[in-house]
């Protein structure tokens, strides 16, 4: 199978199970006929056959179930519509195909839709999951922000995350010197060489990406930030966002008025989530902890002074 007769594949599964889902349940007299209005149709009737065959491969490939009801109008709807709500993977490579399937029937105004860059680091995510599959070390070449030269080692992949667009890898140097150290984390795009070595390894028991990144904003963890109960006192119109887009999944709204709303997260203070107030900070105040208020402060008062000094 080529690349676009896959793709445009793939995204009749999309249409299939993304057509299903919204509606809950639906028979396949109304399921072709939504399919027949669909521009990926071309206008022409979906079969029976390939519709069940195309069941067998979303089976395989996401994970989900579509079933019939075998009663009344025998409609079919999707059995483990849980384990899609819940599941992270699933979810994720749900909506990425659901989207790209809407977006692959926008070309006569594709001009009219601007997107952000796709994650980079992408050319390295295939040879880092073969990987991890296989539990076998990476031998990589990379280029540190906070270096001029570039180094090469050999690492134990243990996670991959993607945050703000762009993807990082969990690991651990295999040399003695990073034997009592806690794992590294490495950005996808500053990688300039990649490939699997022969040598496997064993993963850490009990090894979790979730737990890992327990209380986590991004993809700072292993730095010795305890997780805290902080509290945020935001103005009315950036809460409107905060609602809609929370910062982390532990928060709550715990107050609301015509001025401001309060909200209490649970997580690691780390210098990503600090940096993340300062994109609001003229909307955004730290009431607790204590210690958090005092860092956001002070970093505040360092701003003052820069912006204050006599050119």
């Amino acid at each position: 199978m080529n690349n676009n007769r896959g793709q445009a594949t793939f995204s009749k599964y999309a249409w299939v199970l993304d057509t299903i889902y919204q509606a809950r349940s639906i028979s396949f007299k109304d399921l072709n006929a939504k399919w027949m209005d669909a521009d990926i149709s071309g206008g022409e009737s979906l079969p029976k056959r390939t519709f069940d065959n195309w069941k067998d491969e979303i089976a395989d490939i996401f994970g989900i179930d579509i079933v019939n009801e075998n009663c009344g109008k025998y409609r079919y709807y999707i059995e483990n519509e849980d384990d899609l709500e819940g599941d992270n993977l699933r979810q994720w490579l749900y909506k990425t195909f659901s989207i790209g399937n809407t977006l692959s029937n926008c070309q006569s105004i594709k001009d009219r839709i601007v997107l952000e860059p796709v994650p980079s680091g992408r050319e390295f995510l295939q040879p880092i999951v073969d990987a991890m599959k296989q539990n076998r070390v990476l031998n990589m070449t990379y280029q540190s922000y906070w270096r001029d030269e570039e180094s090469n080692f050999d690492v134990k992949p243990f996670f991959i995350k993607l945050f703000r667009q762009r993807w990082y890898l969990v690991g651990q140097g295999t040399a003695p010197s990073f034997s009592s150290k806690p794992p590294m984390i490495y950005s996808l795009d500053r990688i300039r060489k990649l490939h699997k070595t022969e040598q496997t390894f064993e993963m850490p028991e009990n090894a979790d990406a979730k737990q890992y990144f327990k209380g986590c904003f991004g993809i700072i963890a292993g730095d010795g930030t305890k997780i805290m109960n902080i509290k945020l006192k935001v103005t009315a119109s950036q809460s409107n966002y905060l609602r809609d887009l929370p910062l982390h999944q532990s928060q709550t709204e715990v107050e609301r008025t015509d001025e401001y709303s309060i909200f209490t997260l649970r997580l690691r203070p780390t210098y990503d989530f600090v940096q993340e107030l300062f994109h609001n900070i003229d909307n955004v105040e730290v009431l607790e902890p204590e210690s958090l208020r005092n860092d956001v402060a002070a970093m505040i008062s360092r701003m003052h002074e820069t912006y204050n000094k006599q050119k």
